[in-house]
């Protein structure tokens, strides 16, 4: 089989690079090579089985991985407002949730990826299912692709294979071994937003297991805080998960990777920092003398959290707020702001919802995403060093990152 452009990955960004490019240039041959044989199974389960498709808002700053500057580049030549045309294009439209997340009006992943499907062969693209990729090699003009279905003959070729995360949706991290007997560094990849893991010994994740809250957390790296971030927490049997563990789970797994001292703490009180907490816990006592500690904490605090720290500063919880010794309420205050973290790892790859790592960027032109080091070779999604936060960037990096490969695979 020969096609002007092999595609290997028919998840967002394979599929997107494929329906950008036909609609560009329908005198190219377009052929989708996808292991599985179903495609998408990424797309399903993102969101909850809802598919976050983008945010309101995103810039370079949501991201982590490569350059800014390389990432800005790309988001800028196909924004937010292009994904909700084009989406809205294929009779998909979008509402806004809670932190700018933009969700289908159906609330359903199949609905996003059944159009992006319809849209493939609309437009002309073959899609290859079951055809997993052994291996790939260069020819004079173009690439050799092994398949299990036997030789693809491509002039160019185009890498969407994913990261490592969430394995059994098929992104098995095979593209990095591609790209590598291509000619490019692979950054080392680890999870990004995985559910964090505590220590089995530590009895309040135990404690708290079901029970959500705001709260800020910050992440130690070599003695000083490398990172702040705030969200939602949910505490489960095994540790913390909701959006702000997974977003500190990235940071947290770079640090051990590059073997640096690490640790955590986390802010239940808003992000305040020590001296105002400990004001404002004076304020209150003198407020309403009468009212227990318990009481007062459970303002702004599920019941359950409040009876953890309490129990970790020894206060009783009916201790009346205005008999609290200064010793006893700086303890308490301390536990509210900087309250340790027995973070043990991460839940891995099988749990994760990112790639942190991948192709480094700085081999890719931010103006093509061709390789620099492998004429002909393009790279899509989250096969390269970039990895953003939750809540949709991940898929707006998938659309930019296709729309800049297929305009330049167009001609």
């Amino acid at each position: 089989m020969h096609t002007d452009v092999a595609i290997i990955g028919a998840g967002a960004a394979g599929l997107a690079t494929a329906a950008f490019l036909r609609r560009r240039n329908p005198s190219v041959s377009v052929t989708l090579l996808e292991g599985a044989k179903k495609p998408g199974a990424k797309i399903l389960v993102s969101g909850g089985s809802r598919c976050n498709v983008t945010n309101v808002t995103v810039t370079e700053h949501d991201f982590w991985g490569g350059s800014p500057a390389f990432i800005r580049q790309v988001l800028r030549a196909f924004t937010v407002a292009d994904t909700l045309a084009f989406f809205a294009r294929l009779s998909v439209h979008l509402h806004e949730e809670e932190l700018g997340k933009l969700f289908p009006d159906s609330n359903r992943s199949r609905d996003v990826l059944e159009a992006l499907l319809r849209e493939v062969q609309n437009a002309g693209a073959s899609l290859q299912a079951d055809h997993r990729v052994r291996a790939v090699s260069t020819m004079p003009g173009g690439f050799s692709i092994d398949t299990s279905h036997g030789e693809v003959v491509a002039s160019r070729l185009v890498l969407a294979t994913g990261g490592r995360s969430l394995p059994k949706s098929g992104s098995d991290g095979s593209g990095y071994e591609l790209a590598r007997r291509l000619g490019h560094t692979i950054v080392d990849t680890t999870p990004a937003l995985a559910p964090l893991l505590l220590d089995e010994r530590d009895t309040a994740h135990k404690m708290l297991s079901g029970v959500s809250h705001h709260a800020e957390i910050a992440i130690w790296i070599d003695g000083r805080v490398a990172e702040r971030l705030n969200g939602s927490l949910l505490w489960t049997h095994f540790g913390i998960s909701g959006p702000l563990a997974l977003n500190a789970s990235r940071v947290w797994a770079r640090a051990v990777l590059e073997a640096r001292p690490v640790a955590a703490t986390m802010n239940v009180m808003g992000g305040a920092p020590f001296d105002t907490v400990d004001a404002h816990l004076v304020a209150l006592a003198q407020e309403r003398p009468r009212a227990t500690i318990t009481t007062l904490l459970a303002q702004a605090l599920p019941s359950a959290v409040v009876d953890v720290v309490l129990t970790a500063c020894r206060i009783p919880r009916d201790t009346v707020a205005s008999r609290i010794d200064r010793e006893s309420r700086r303890r308490l205050t301390r536990t509210l702001t900087e309250w340790p973290l027995p973070i043990t790892d991460t839940r891995g790859f099988t749990y994760a919802e990112a790639t942190a790592g991948g192709v480094s960027v700085s081999e890719v032109s931010a103006r093509t995403l061709e390789s620099r080091v492998c004429p002909g070779l393009s790279l899509v999604g989250e096969i390269l060093d970039v990895d953003g936060r939750l809540g949709g960037f991940n898929f707006q990096w998938a659309w930019s990152s296709a729309w800049v490969a297929a305009k330049a695979l167009a001609g």
